[in-house]
């Protein structure tokens, strides 16, 4: 038995342990951090080191309209951070008004999942980056473009460099999306769940801890579980009913594996309550209905009205702190040689 497969065990027998020991119980703080873990203050990644220089650069490549074709798209236009990291549309709008195949999921804590993409097709928020940019139905423009474009800009110019000190020639696609998942590194959310974690009980209402500990005992921790409360794992959707809407088969599309069909990445739930529409197609415009399919879908169970509202009032406790707040940046003029947007 291999390494990671020791350690997968390892987690859901310590899970089932945890799991079995508060049913019927309230979960404290000390349980809750068993099963979810601290929220760091930034997702680091040894092969792409968060610096100061680099968020600076890819805070503005985030909100830059110039990366895309038609200059009038950007990172922010579908993952608008000041919509909970999403846009509130079922499938969002891309180039020429062309519907995308998916809901767009929150930018928010992403860089914690274990991949990218509903159907995981990224290993992480650096190959993730890179797609929007030259996806037709999205911002459709390409490398060459981008990199046109950037090269115009001196104070672009100038903060490759600075953010890529030890490249003789730093300004490249690669490294633009590194740029942009070093600040989405930083785009994690406290929230009043961690302030509870952290030891503080109050910090949950009674109806928000009746329902994390619902949320715990009817099995929803199988897959929603880690610091981002989901996120860790891919999960066949339908496990005991498939939703007769369901027709996006999910992975099978990037494995062709017939075991892979309706299998997507578990999103995770931190600010959930902030995001809607859910599931794939963004079809489920209410909290409570998600929680309802979900509950039915994966594990057979029709919940109690009252066992809904508890494990909604507890998801509305993800949400981000209200103080987070991430400023628009105020990005470099183009130069007279920066090549016009293309139709």
């Amino acid at each position: 038995m291999n390494g990671k497969r020791l350690i997968l065990c390892a987690f859901v027998l310590t899970h089932q342990y945890i799991v079995g020991s508060v049913i019927g119980q309230t979960v404290d703080p000390d349980q809750a951090k068993q099963i979810f873990g601290v929220l760091p203050h930034v997702a680091e990644n040894p092969q792409n080191p968060v610096t100061p220089e680099k968020v600076a650069l890819g805070k503005s490549l985030y909100f830059d309209r110039r990366l895309s074709k038609s200059s009038s798209i950007s990172c922010a236009s579908c993952h608008d951070l000041t919509m909970a990291g999403v846009d509130g549309l079922s499938t969002s709008l891309g180039y020429r008004w062309q519907l995308g195949p998916r809901n767009a999921p929150t930018v928010l804590n992403a860089a914690l999942e274990f991949t990218q993409f509903w159907d995981g097709r990224a290993k992480d928020v650096e190959e993730q980056a890179k797609g929007p940019i030259l996806n037709p139905k999205e911002m459709a423009a390409t490398k060459e473009l981008v990199l046109q474009r950037l090269k115009s800009i001196p104070e672009y110019v100038d903060a490759f460099h600075k953010a890529f000190p030890e490249e003789k020639e730093p300004l490249t696609y690669d490294n633009t999306a590194k740029a942009i998942a070093a600040f989405e590194r930083t785009l994690l959310t406290p929230s009043r769940f961690d302030q509870y974690i952290a030891g503080n009980a109050s910090a949950l209402s009674e109806q928000e801890r009746q329902g994390l500990s619902t949320f715990v005992s009817v099995g929803c921790t199988t897959c929603h579980n880690g610091v981002g409360v989901g996120g860790g794992s891919f999960q066949k959707f339908g496990v005991i009913h498939k939703p007769d809407w369901l027709k996006d088969l999910g992975r099978y599309e990037v494995t062709k594996n017939d075991a892979d069909k309706y299998v997507f990445k578990v999103p995770s739930l931190r600010n959930v309550a902030l995001t809607a529409p859910y599931f794939n197609d963004g079809s489920v415009w209410s909290l409570e209905e998600a929680v309802k399919t979900m509950a039915y879908a994966q594990l057979g169970r029709t919940l109690s009205e009252a066992e809904v509202k508890n494990i909604a009032a507890f998801l509305h406790a993800l949400s981000a702190d209200p103080a987070f707040v991430v400023s628009p940046p105020t990005l470099p003029p183009s130069s007279l040689s920066t090549p016009k947007p293309m139709p």
